[in-house]
């Protein structure tokens, strides 16, 4: 995959900027990154690739990470510093740079600095922010709400669908009241959990074996568990519990795993799909393709991009995801995960509005098969990400 020819400066983002109204100035784009979740390392490294490849003879790239405990700080602009390799995780820290706000005052959005014992210093209005956020609290709708507060642009869904996207029950729920199929399901709220597990319990039996329990209101397969046997379910629904309070219990479904990429439109026109791929997970090392396959043993997973499916088939799978992202008014980009069972039914699983984003992640990867290389789709989504206004639209 084509990688970004300029390479990226390490060094600090200079304080004094080419002045805002410079028409000669370029495009600055703030990659934000990291976050509380525990899909910070992920975070990390989706905002490595995109750090790598932006094109840095037409935007002015402000990395902005965000440490587990909720501080914004300027971050180095340095990939290597951002990506999973060797097994290490990547994590934001206070020692990552300067603390950094952001104005919410309509049309200023500007970005000040904040030195111990300084005077705020000015960085400079931003003209999008990439939020490669996954998880709560950033992919869910707060920081999209909190940029249109801000009144910048900003790459993705808006503060509805990226809150429906991230909620496995309501997302369920919308897909369905659109026509689309889902997979049964049953869901497990705190209150009910903690009221009368017997009745959580009986609720679950009635889905049958295999049974896929998973935090709501997550996604890297963190926190996922397969059950093949009722007396394991207690401690998968604990399990989910540690991420999410709120908890889905998915049937086992027979069928293959394929997944589609979807791009908004731009000038109006409709979004559109990519060809779709196919997970192919060594079932002797992972029982599913769990967080430990997506991003640390690469060797046990085959990522096939085309899926080998029938034409009309693939044409069934990306209309159904380009309805899917429709239905949950998403915007930019969004990852539409189905099964195709043995008898060639499309069931949805799930709508991804930040998917893992590196050269290396699904969504790109099918965009590089359906003649879009992984520069140009960032070019794109920033781009996309101008052109829509703020607010209510």
């Amino acid at each position: 995959m084509s990688d970004a020819t300029t390479a990226p400066s390490t060094s600090p983002v200079p304080l004094v900027p080419a002045p805002d109204g410079d028409a000669r100035r370029k495009t600055r784009v703030a990659v934000l990154f990291g976050g509380r979740s525990g899909e910070h390392a992920v975070s990390a490294a989706t905002a490595a690739g995109v750090l790598r490849a932006i094109d840095r003879d037409r935007y002015e790239v402000v990395p902005v990470g965000i440490t587990r405990e909720g501080r914004w700080v300027l971050a180095e602009d340095d990939p290597e510093r951002w990506q999973i390799a060797d097994g290490r995780l990547p994590e934001v820290t206070d020692g990552s740079g300067a603390e950094v706000v952001l104005s919410l005052a309509r049309g200023e959005r500007t970005l000040r600095v904040l030195e111990p014992g300084q005077v705020p210093a000015v960085l400079g209005a931003v003209d999008v922010v990439f939020p490669v956020l996954h998880g709560p609290f950033g992919e869910d709708g707060t920081v999209q709400g909190l940029l249109e507060l801000a009144d910048v642009h900003y790459v993705g869904a808006g503060v509805l669908a990226s809150a429906v996207g991230m909620d496995k029950h309501f997302m369920k729920l919308v897909l369905a009241g659109q026509g689309l199929a889902v997979g049964p399901y049953t869901v497990i709220r705190p209150a009910d959990w903690e009221r009368d597990r017997a009745a959580c319990v009986d609720a679950v039996r009635a889905l049958g074996l295999p049974l896929f329990v998973k935090p709501a209101r997550a996604g890297s397969s963190l926190g996922i568990t397969r059950v093949d046997d009722l007396a394991d379910l207690e401690a998968a629904l604990e399990a989910a519990r540690e991420h999410d309070p709120k908890v889905i219990v998915e049937a086992g479904i027979d069928g293959r795993e394929i997944e589609c990429a979807v791009l908004g439109g731009r000038g109006g026109a409709a979004p559109r799909a990519s060809l779709p791929g196919e997970i192919v997970v060594d079932h002797d090392s992972h029982t599913f393709y769990d967080f430990e396959a997506k991003y640390l043993d690469e060797a046990h997973v085959d990522l096939r991009c085309p899926a080998d499916l029938p034409e009309a088939l693939i044409e069934e799978i990306r209309d159904v995801a380009v309805r899917t992202f429709e239905a949950v008014g998403a915007e930019g980009l969004s990852r539409v995960d189905v099964f195709v069972t043995p008898d060639e039914r499309v069931v949805v699983n799930e709508i991804n509005t930040m998917p893992g984003f590196t050269p290396f992640s699904m969504y790109p990867r099918m965009w590089e098969a359906s003649g879009i290389t992984y520069p140009e789709l960032v070019d794109e989504l920033v781009q996309l990400a101008l052109e829509r206004p703020t607010g209510l639209r």
